[in-house]
């Protein structure tokens, strides 16, 4: 027989063998060994995650400075990659403008590290301050050009002058930072994978490839660029590629020529430098924050000019779309409405509606459908469709209401339509969070008419909060709202919301104008589309296990040595 051998505390540290003639095995060795095989078997089940030295570049995060989608996945995704067991530097500008946006760097501290940088001509001495929070380590480069009024790329007169000059600092610094701050004891090392965002990290993929490698350091380290807007690339005349601190031999890489057509003058040869071009050409990975931005900017029409080098990269060319931070956009506990809802319950968003009618003074009508329009007043956002078509759709009972700010003579025609249509019509000239969030939750219907959008926010943010969406049918925004279609899913219907295409106003009126009647006609249908809008899926988490598979993917080919 088996016995088994126990120390003093009872746990068992073997067996033996007892002579005797009964051969039974005693049942508590069978329950203990069969224990110990079952712990084995899973330890061997368990699949080991892969964690990395990650270093997001970005010219904004929030919430310490923000001007659009760029700022808002900068202050989230890394907080979602970090809970995820990587450990992530997000460097970016200490701005200070003199309001009252200083007070987001009230916790920052100077990290008492000081470095000389070799750029534009000489020593440019910079300074670090950081901050940890959620598991992040927030790291701001400091220097007087970050200190200027104004938002972090301009002011009321446009854009800074030396923004070029700017950004060029915050590249060289971000490539130093991981081996000269020990952060928690100890620097971030070579081997990491640098998240640069748009132009003005861009430079850091071409100083690894240029600067850092040639000599042995980062040859371990990748660089994944995220393209968010590809319409700004960072083009600064060809004379100012000696500012940049890069080998005269990778002129080529940056190199850029204008169209004849697009020159200034006829002696104009169009040389120029374009920054985000480099960072095409040296990043081991590309990414942008939409599937359908990802193709788009293979095409002539959304490329700028990129599109035949992007194309060329299609390999590595992959689409992410965005998520959104779900504690803060959650109509279950939002702190800036007054009725709270979920999926389950839609009745508090009745109740947002009303409460929303009576803050902007529209005679409060729950069956009257209420249209919401959020963001930028500018070309790209489709604001002229909008414009044309409020007359024609102001003929219907219905209650229209619009939150933004840009051009002047739209926010001019904004004042005016209040007043022309003072019942129905409400243009909110500014921008206003706790406002965002009551016209999200207290519509029935978000209109997206933008020519194009990389991603999208709104959208998400309006399917949370069970408020249907009709966008035209491009990049994130075709991504992320599934046409509706009564007929399918046995007659219950499928989809979230309606996509237009091509970009007219009667395009735009006839998807509008079929929301609208679905909204009166199928109250049934229609709260099944809010449902299922509010059931999706746009976490932070979702995204973040996407990115963890581009960044296996970034390390699986060598980097890029010219």
């Amino acid at each position: 027989m088996l016995g088994i051998d126990r120390d003093d505390s009872g746990s068992v540290i073997g067996l033996n063998l007892i002579p005797g003639d009964n051969e039974a095995i005693d049942a508590e060795v069978v329950s203990t060994v069969t224990k110990v095989k079952d712990e084995e078997i899973k330890k061997e089940k368990i699949e080991t995650r892969v964690t990395y030295n990650i270093v997001f570049v970005t010219a904004e995060a929030a919430p310490y400075s923000k001007t659009g989608g760029l700022g808002d996945v900068c202050g989230s995704l890394p907080i979602e990659l970090a809970s995820r067991g990587h450990r992530v530097m997000v460097v970016s500008p200490r701005y200070l403008n003199g309001m009252s946006a200083d007070e987001n760097f009230a916790h920052v501290f100077d990290a008492n590290r000081r470095i000389k940088l070799q750029c534009f001509g000489g020593e440019q001495e910079i300074a670090f301050f950081h901050e940890y929070r959620e598991g992040v380590d927030w790291v701001f480069v400091d220097h007087p050009s970050y200190h200027r009024p104004g938002n972090p790329y301009g002011d009321s007169h446009g854009a800074f002058g030396d923004n070029q000059f700017r950004y060029t600092l915050l590249c060289h610094a971000a490539c130093e930072a991981p081996l000269v701050l020990p952060l928690g004891g100890y620097t971030y090392g070579e081997k990491c994978l640098f998240l640069v965002n748009d132009w003005h990290a861009g430079l850091v993929s071409v100083l690894l490839a240029a600067k850092y490698r040639p000599f042995g350091v980062y040859k371990d380290a990748r660089s994944v660029l995220v393209i968010h807007n590809l319409a700004h690339q960072g083009v600064e005349p060809a004379a100012t590629f000696k500012n940049l601190g890069l080998p005269s031999n990778w002129y080529g890489a940056l190199e850029w020529v204008f169209p004849t057509w697009a020159r200034t003058h006829a002696l104009d040869t169009g040389e120029a430098v374009n920054i985000l071009k480099g960072a095409i050409v040296t990043s081991d990975r590309i990414l942008t924050v939409s599937k359908g931005y990802a193709w788009e900017i293979t095409t002539v029409e959304g490329g700028y000019g990129l599109n035949q080098l992007l194309s060329s990269r299609r390999s590595v060319l992959t689409g992410i779309t965005n998520g959104i931070h779900i504690a803060e956009w959650d109509p279950s506990s939002d702190e800036h409405i007054a009725f709270h809802y979920s999926a389950a319950s839609l009745s508090g968003k009745v109740q947002c509606k009303t409460a929303l009618q009576q803050e902007l003074g529209f005679p409060i009508k729950p069956g009257c459908p209420l249209i919401g329009f959020i963001g930028r007043l500018d070309y790209q956002k489709g604001i002229d469709l909008i414009h044309w078509a409020i007359p024609e759709l102001m003929e219907d009972d219905l209650q229209f209401v619009m939150l933004g700010s840009g051009d002047p003579l739209y926010e001019d025609w904004m004042r005016s339509a209040e007043n022309t249509y003072r019942d129905k019509f409400r243009g909110w000239v500014g921008f206003s969070v706790p406002i965002s969030h009551r016209i999200t939750a207290g519509c029935d219907i978000l209109l997206m008419p933008s020519r194009f959008e990389p991603c999208g926010l709104n959208q998400l943010y309006a399917m949370r909060y069970g408020t249907v969406p009709v966008v035209h049918a491009t990049g994130g925004l075709r991504d992320t709202v599934e046409n509706f279609n009564p007929y399918a899913g046995e007659g219950r219907g499928e989809g979230t919301g309606w996509t237009f295409s091509p970009l007219t106003k009667d395009c735009m009126l006839n998807a509008l104008k079929t929301a609208i009647r679905t909204y009166r006609d199928h109250k049934s249908t229609w709260e099944g589309l809010m449902r299922r809008c509010m059931q999706k899926d746009f976490t932070w988490e979702n995204a973040a296990i996407q990115y963890e598979q581009v960044f296996e993917w970034a390390f699986i080919d060598p980097p890029y040595i010219m």
